[in-house]
């Protein structure tokens, strides 16, 4: 029996270029919410919901039950806000299981307190790669599509996939390897694994950066990917290394990445209060960047 086409409803975010998608099955109204959004501002530590209110007031405009909140990723330029749409409505908050990898480096890098977890158990589930998750009567993959960061996943469902940062709109690219254990070789690879679906699979991205101020824009396909990413087409592997590499040595970082990192390795959740009843943000001195 082949299974209903999944609604699909997109939320920009221009602050932080970021794509939010609520993926429904229009037959139970059970839906998964990728890649949410907390606002914040940095010059004051605060933090506000949003745009994360704006895809609440449509789940439920829906009439949708969420069954997952799923990060493609830790995200390094904005922050998590699953915990906060999980308190409204609920839903399983999901990652990778290779979160561990990133918990442990980034664990050390901030000083974490003793009692932090760095088995993923933040987190209400880990995704194993292949692992197909059920949103009502559909069916999604998680293919496990590292590179740019150790635990990052695309998310197959029909016709449509989920892409996190591996891609970006053809003419923009793809993603930077620079992030500890990232690596452009891995990358290259995830890339063929994504680009080796049907030709008209339809891709969608986590960020778009409108280059030459075009419009936004967050979903391409596999055909057009493979004849006009302008970062792929025309490339071996060992000239897509080289590029990326000397790419993602010119680049700056992201804008909310101490914060964000710190924030979405604990699913979302700001470190524990202090004794004054204050949630802190680290900044470690010295330990980034030349």
């Amino acid at each position: 029996m082949t299974q209903a086409k999944p609604m699909i409803t997109a939320f920009f975010d221009e602050a932080t270029f970021t794509v939010t998608y609520v993926i429904a099955d229009p037959d139970t109204k059970k839906c998964a919410v990728i890649d949410t959004v907390l606002d914040y501002d940095a010059n004051l530590g605060r933090t506000r919901t949003d745009s994360a209110d704006r895809v609440i007031a449509s789940i439920k405009h829906q009439g949708l039950t969420i069954a997952w909140l799923i990060e493609t990723h830790v995200h390094a330029d904005h922050l998590s806000a699953a915990p906060y749409i999980q308190k409204q409505l609920g839903g399983t908050i999901a990652i990778s299981d290779q979160i561990t990898h990133i918990q442990d480096m980034f664990g050390d890098l901030f000083g974490v307190e003793d009692s932090f977890a760095r088995n993923g158990s933040q987190f209400d589930h880990l995704l194993t790669p292949n692992e197909e998750l059920k949103i009502g009567n559909l069916s999604m993959t998680a293919l496990h599509t590292p590179g740019h960061t150790p635990a990052c996943m695309s998310f197959v469902i029909g016709d449509a996939c989920f892409v996190g940062d591996t891609l970006f709109m053809p003419d923009y690219g793809t993603a930077r390897c620079d992030f500890p254990g990232g690596n452009a070789s891995t990358l290259y690879e995830s890339m063929e694994q994504i680009l080796s679906l049907p030709d008209e699979t339809r891709l969608f991205m986590c960020h778009d950066y409108a280059p030459g101020g075009r419009e936004y824009r967050w979903q391409t396909t596999v055909a057009e990917s493979k004849a006009s990413n302008i970062h792929l087409v025309g490339k071996t592997k060992a000239e897509f290394i080289n590029m990326r590499t000397a790419r993602d040595a010119q680049l700056s970082a992201p804008h909310l990445l101490l914060p964000s990192v710190q924030v979405n390795m604990r699913a979302g959740r700001m470190p524990p209060t202090e004794n004054n009843g204050i949630a802190y943000i680290k900044i470690p001195v010295n330990q980034l960047g030349t």
